[in-house]
C-alpha cells in the first residue's frame, strides 16, 4: 500500500496552510490532501492516525524567550489526528475537507468521510489546564512546535488497512484506543511525513 499527498512532500517542509500555529499565533490549521494505493484484498475499512514524535518532555522548557529546549531533550508522541472507521471505498480525503481552521476549546464534530469517527488528538491534554482553550480536541489540529525547540518536529501520517468495517471503540477515543482495537486486524499499512519547525534559527 502506498500513501501520497499533494500537500506534504516526503520528508520535506509542511506549509503554513496545514499548521495549527505560526510565529504570529493560530495558522489556517486544513487537514492536508492524503490519497492511498494499492489496498489489499480483503479490506474494509481504514485507519489514519498523525503523530508528531519530537515534542519535548519537560513542559517547563516550552515557549521561553530565556533558554532553547535541547536537541537531545528526552521526547514523546503527540498525536495530531486519529480516525477511525474510514470506508473500504475511500481512497483520499482532500484538502481541509476535515479541518479548515483552529477552533478554541475544539471541533465538537468535525467532518469527514461518511460513517468515520474522528478521535481526540493531544491538544486536549495540553490546554487541558487553561480556561480559555480547554476542551475536547478531535479530528485535525496540525503541527504547533514550540519556537525555541532546537529539533525540527516530524510529522508521521500513516493509513492502516484492516479487516473489520468497524472497531470497538470508547466515546471519545483516542490513538491509543485505535492501535489497541486493531491488533490482529492490520493487513497493510503506509506513511509519509513532513517536517515543521517555529525556530527562526532552523
Amino acid at each position: 500500500m502506498q500513501l501520497t499527498s499533494t500537500s506534504v512532500a516526503n520528508g520535506a517542509a509542511i506549509a503554513r496552510e496545514f499548521a495549527a500555529g505560526d510565529a504570529d499565533g493560530f495558522a489556517p490549521d486544513r487537514n492536508p490532501q492524503l490519497a492511498w494505493s494499492g489496498v489489499p484484498e480483503g479490506t474494509r475499512s481504514f485507519a489514519l492516525i498523525c503523530v508528531d514524535p519530537d515534542v519535548p518532555t519537560v513542559a517547563d522548557t516550552v515557549g521561553r524567550t530565556d533558554m532553547t529546549i535541547p536537541r537531545d531533550q528526552p521526547r514523546c508522541d503527540f498525536v495530531h489526528w486519529v480516525m477511525a472507521d474510514i470506508a473500504a471505498d475511500v481512497r483520499e480525503l482532500a484538502a481541509g475537507s476535515c479541518s479548515d481552521g483552529f477552533v478554541a476549546k475544539g471541533k465538537t464534530a468535525p467532518a469527514g468521510p461518511a460513517g468515520s469517527r474522528q478521535g481526540l488528538n493531544d491538544f486536549t491534554g495540553w490546554f487541558a489546564g487553561n480556561p480559555d482553550m480547554a476542551g475536547a480536541y478531535l479530528g485535525y489540529d496540525g503541527p504547533y512546535p514550540p519556537f525555541n525547540d532546537e529539533r525540527v518536529h516530524r510529522y508521521f501520517f500513516r493509513v492502516f488497512a484492516l479487516d473489520v468495517a468497524t472497531l470497538e471503540l470508547p466515546t471519545p477515543f483516542t490513538a491509543g484506543d485505535v492501535h489497541r482495537a486493531m491488533q490482529g486486524h492490520v493487513l497493510a499499512e503506509a506513511s509519509l511525513h513532513g517536517t515543521y519547525t517555529l525556530n527562526p534559527s532552523l
